[in-house]
Order: C-alpha cells, then sequence, then structure tokens
C-alpha cells in the first residue's frame, strides 16, 4: 500500500484550525509564511511518500545487534537518514543560532505527522534527538550548546533519553556519577528501553543520561543530568577515543522493529565520561523539558499510525467486492465500501482522525504562543493551554490509535490477521504509543492532579466555554444536531470537572479511579470542539470562488458524524466518573 499525505486535511488543520497566519506574526517567526509552509509540506509529502513508505516494510524485519555490542539499521534505514540529514529535515525546530530553521513548532509538528506515517520506527530517531537538543538548549552550559548542538541539529549526531533502569523507573535511579576533577564525571549503570540507543545511522550518539552523584539526597531531587557521548569529542570538534558506553542487547518488541530499542551500559570498563547539564540535582525537571515535547510528539505518532491504516483500509474497501448491496435486488457483489457497517467504521476512524490532527495542531500553536507571545499575559495563559492538553493528546490519540488500527484490521476481514496483508504491522505498532512516555495512567494522574485540581479546574473551565461559544455558532448556522450533542458533551465535561474538584483534595482516589476516562472524555469534547469549528470554517469557505466543493462537504459531514455518533459517549463516561468511583475500589485486592 502506497502512504499520500494527506496534504489537504494538514493545510486546512495548519492554516484554519491552528491559525498559522496568526503564529508567523509572533516575535522570531516573521521569517515564517504560510507560503513557506506549504513549501515544506509539499516537499515533506514527497519525501514521506517516495523514502520513508517504502523502508516501512523492510524496518518490520527489524534492527540487528551483535555481539561487539554494534547494531545495524534495517534495511534502507540508513541510506534514508543520510537523505533525511542532506535535505535538512532534522533542523526544522532546530535552533537557529546552531544551524537548525528555529520554525515554529506546529510547522515542524505538521511535517513530523507524515514521518510518523510513511515510517514510525524511522520517525523516533529525529523526535528523540529534537527533544535532546530542546534539553541541552534550555540547560546546558554555552560550552556544551557549542559541542553538542550543531552537529545534532544538522542530524549528523543523533540523541537520546536514558530514565528507566531494570529495577524500577525514575524515581529510583541507581545510576552513579563520580566527579573526576577535570569537569567530567565517570558514569555507571544500567538503563532499559533507550529508543536508538545504538545504530550505525549517525556518527555519534548524544545519550542524556540520569545518574545521581556521591552526595545527593535520596528521591526524585538527588537526580542529575549528564551528557554522555557514545565517542567522546576532541577540541577541535573532530571525534575521539570510543566512550565507555555499549548497546548490551536489543528488546524483542511486538512492533516497530525497526527502532532498535537498546539495553544501555555505561561504565563496564571503569567509567563512561559523562558531562552535567545545568546544576547538580535538578535532572529530572531538565528531563521533563524533553519530555514535553516527546509527550506531544507521541500524540502526533497515535494519530499518524491511524491515518496511515485509515488510507489501507478505505484502499481495501475500496477494491474488495463482497456480497450485494443491501436492500438492492441485483445480486451482483459490491466492493464492501458500499456496506453501512464498513462505512461506520471508516467514518469513525475518519472522524477520530481529523479531530486528533486538529487538537494535535492547537496544541502545538499554543507552545508557540508560549514561548513567543510578547503579551506576559497571554504567553502565561497560553502555557497553562499546553499543560492541559499535552495528557489529553497524548492519552487520547494514542488510546484510540488502538482502536482505529484494529478497526482497519477489522476491515479487511480474514486478511487483516495475515501479516503479508500489512495492516496487522500498524496494530503493533500502534500500541506502543500508549505505554511509552509515560502510560495513560500516568497522563490521566498529571491532567486531574498538575493540570485540573492544582490551578481549580481554571484552564479546564475556559476550554469549556470556548466550546459551548462555538455550540452556539453552529445552533445559528443550523447545524443543531451538532450543536446540541456539542453542548450536552461539555455539561457532562463540567460536571465531571466539578466531581474532580470536590474530591481530589479530600478523597483523591475517587477522582484517581476515573481519570482515564476522565482523560478520554476531555479528549471527545476537544475533539468535537475542533470539529465543530471546522464544519464553521468549512460553510463560511463554501461560498468561495476556488471553493474545493468536495473537500468542504466532506468537512461538514464527518463533524456531523462525530456529533453524533462520538460525541454521546461523554454520557457514560460522565456516569463511569461521578458515580463509579467506589466500584472500582470496593474489592478487596486478595481477591482480584
Amino acid at each position: 500500500m502506497i502512504y499520500k499525505a494527506p496534504s489537504k486535511d494538514i493545510r486546512f488543520a495548519l492554516n484554519e484550525l491552528a491559525e498559522l497566519p496568526a503564529i508567523c506574526t509572533l516575535p522570531g517567526y516573521e521569517d515564517c509564511s504560510v507560503e513557506l509552509t506549504e513549501a515544506i509540506m509539499e516537499e515533506g509529502a514527497k519525501f514521506a511518500e517516495n523514502v520513508l513508505a517504502p523502508i516501512n516494510r523492510l524496518g518490520d524485519k527489524g534492527a540487528k545487534w551483535a555481539p561487539d555490542f554494534s547494531v545495524t539499521a534495517a534495511e534502507g534505514f540508513k541510506d534514508a537518514w543520510q537523505q533525511y540529514v542532506e535535505a535538512g529535515w532534522v533542523g526544522l525546530r532546530a535552533p537557529a543560532e546552531f544551524g537548525g530553521q528555529g520554525l515554529p513548532a506546529l510547522v515542524a509538528i505538521a511535517a513530523e505527522e507524515m514521518w510518523c506515517s510513511a515510517s514510525l520506527a524511522f520517525s523516533l530517531a529525529p523526535l528523540l534527538t529534537l527533544g535532546a537538543i530542546e534539553a541541552i538548549n534550555h540547560h546546558a552550559s554555552g560550552e556544551l550548546k557549542a559541542v553538542y548542538l550543531p552537529r545534532m541539529s544538522s542530524g549528523e549526531w543523533t540523541g537520546t533519553m536514558n530514565l528507566t533502569e531494570p529495577q524500577a523507573g525514575s524515581d529510583l535511579v541507581r545510576s552513579k556519577a563520580v566527579p573526576v576533577g577535570d569537569g567530567s564525571y565517570k558514569i555507571s549503570g544500567q538503563k532499559i528501553f533507550i529508543t536508538w540507543g545504538e545504530h550505525d545511522m549517525a556518527d555519534n550518539i548524544v545519550h542524556l543520561v540520569l545518574a545521581r552523584l556521591p552526595d545527593a539526597p535520596a528521591g526524585v531531587k538527588g537526580i542529575s543530568l549528564f551528557i554522555v557521548p557514545k565517542f567522546l569529542v576532541n577540541a577541535d570538534g573532530s571525534l575521539g577515543a570510543r566512550n565507555d558506553v555499549r548497546c548490551v542487547s536489543l528488546e524483542h518488541k511486538l512492533g516497530i522493529h525497526g527502532s532498535p530499542t537498546a539495553v544501555m551500559s555505561f561504565g563496564d570498563d571503569g567509567g563512561a565520561i559523562g558531562y552535567l547539564v545545568g546544576e547538580a540535582n535538578k535532572g529530572l525537571s531538565y528531563m521533563f523539558t524533553m519530555m514535553n515535547h516527546a509527550r506531544l510528539g507521541v500524540g502526533v505518532e497515535g494519530m499518524a499510525v491511524s491515518e496511515r491504516a485509515y488510507q489501507k483500509a478505505v484502499e481495501y474497501a475500496r477494491e474488495r467486492v463482497q456480497s450485494r448491496a443491501i436492500g438492492s435486488p441485483d445480486a451482483a457483489g459490491v466492493a464492501i465500501i458500499q456496506h453501512p457497517d464498513v462505512r461506520r467504521m471508516l467514518m469513525t476512524m475518519k472522524a477520530q482522525i481529523e479531530a486528533q490532527r486538529a487538537l494535535a495542531y492547537y496544541a502545538a500553536a499554543a507552545l508557540d504562543r508560549a514561548a513567543r507571545d510578547p503579551v506576559a499575559s497571554e504567553a502565561a495563559r497560553s502555557q497553562a493551554l499546553v499543560n492541559f492538553l499535552i495528557p489529553v493528546v497524548k492519552g487520547w490519540n494514542t488510546e484510540q490509535a488502538n482502536e482505529i488500527t484494529s478497526l482497519a484490521m477489522q476491515i479487511h476481514g480474514g486478511m487483516g490477521y495475515i501479516e503479508e496483508t500489512g495492516v496487522a504491522q500498524y496494530c503493533r505498532d500502534a500500541r506502543i504509543t500508549a505505554i511509552y512516555e509515560g502510560t495513560t495512567g500516568i497522563q490521566a494522574l498529571d491532567l486531574i492532579g498538575r493540570k485540573t485540581a492544582s490551578e481549580d479546574g481554571a484552564t479546564a473551565r475556559w476550554l469549556l466555554e470556548e466550546v459551548k461559544v462555538t455550540a452556539g455558532k453552529l445552533a445559528a448556522a443550523g447545524y443543531a444536531s451538532l450543536a446540541a450533542n456539542l453542548e450536552a458533551a461539555a455539561a457532562d465535561a463540567e460536571r465531571c470537572v466539578a466531581f474532580i474538584l470536590d474530591t481530589f483534595g479530600s478523597r483523591p482516589q475517587l477522582a484517581a479511579a476515573g481519570s482515564v476516562p476522565f482523560l478520554k472524555l476531555m479528549g471527545i469534547v476537544l475533539g468535537g470542539w475542533m470539529m465543530g469549528r471546522a464544519a464553521l470554517i468549512a460553510r463560511a469557505q463554501q461560498g468561495e470562488e476556488d471553493a474545493d466543493a468536495g473537500f468542504l462537504a466532506a468537512k461538514i459531514v464527518t463533524a456531523r458524524f462525530y456529533g453524533e455518533h462520538l460525541l454521546p459517549q461523554t454520557s457514560g463516561l460522565a456516569a463511569a466518573i461521578i458515580h463509579g468511583a467506589d466500584s472500582v475500589l470496593e474489592l478487596d485486592a486478595a481477591l482480584f
């Protein structure tokens, strides 16, 4: 199956729903424009379709580990990476002062969607590199920035994040960092689940590693962050000796086989040389700089894999002939896309993907506003918006990716369960997105605690007021069904926010019991808001001279479907959140 970038949908979400023209007026983004972005998206589509999509199935055969601790990337990946670097794609979002293009996160996210759809396993290498660039740029010394950021921004070197250890999560980090005396440290310990931790695509790999200094306090307050390169860097910028870092094995995984997930060992031969990033004992907060960007990126991954699976399902539904059309006297078989239930499944996929794309792009635009808005109060509001939306985008997009890719397999019937058909890979690849960079449960606890209760629901209520404004506009425009469903869903969300605020302080377990349903509910409601906005914009554009009538009509129909099939789910979720918490907690643990 040939991937085709959904260029019209991307352009609509960028320009109309995420308001790219306004983002381009922010300080520092004046060189960006709608015209430049369209040119970038056009070239990005070609690269995704012609270079990355063809290697996706090859990547499913996996990277190869050797006893000398080396890892060879999957077939075609190294050549694709070189083309990726030569075209300058790595530097889209990287800081301009270190050779990047410094474009808005909104523009970069749209390009990243295409990489993720074309080959999710490949896309993880630049995603982690960009996250490492963010952390180093925000927190490292000028000297470290000068050494590492130019070559990372160009793609000559890649980056990783090293948190998890075999015994537990980041709150129980045991890796050690011992001062050498020349400003460097000797790092020892083992890290697991390190995405692209070892490979042969780039000349060097820059590991960001969490470790403890000898006098560090216990717990998360005693974790520091270190740069530990695969190869040490000489004073003239050339690569020196191999550092004491090795990949001792690769994980055997359900999916994303083209992305080597490494078990990394530091200091087996005396200590890996590392360099402290920022201040001691602040490593975990520094790492969260890259984790927030990564979580937004993972939300895009979920949506992007769903898009690829949807395209595959549409292609198959158009080609597969089976059974007569329901209600037709003609006994001849028809393409299954004519059957109502297949159309229901396709619309369920299409509507959610469009809503998720819009919400992810809207969050990326808020990220840009938070960073660049010259009005401090507006920048602060945008940051609060980013904080609230990231767990929703990450959690909802990725959880639904499991459903959407499963629907793609269902449309294929038995053929979908056969690996040669290709759709099974999307199910396997999508599954990890709801797990890494914080499981859905972690995102949901973050949403109800740090993002809702801690600010007395201010951002949640502001968003829901915006939802109700859009519902009112829909009603005035004659979209009665969508307006009513959106308003009812917003009311469900308001009741759930009130419940969380009432219980989080006194009985936090009650709020926590419904946290994942609340995250899903907010995703559905905010997705419905985006779809309502899309319908209003599409209607306004229908009267324009060069309007794409079919595309705009599809936007309106898809929004109506979303309202009638997805928004009603919020009433059931709200009932479970508000009235079902006790039954979650009542059963004695021994009785499970």
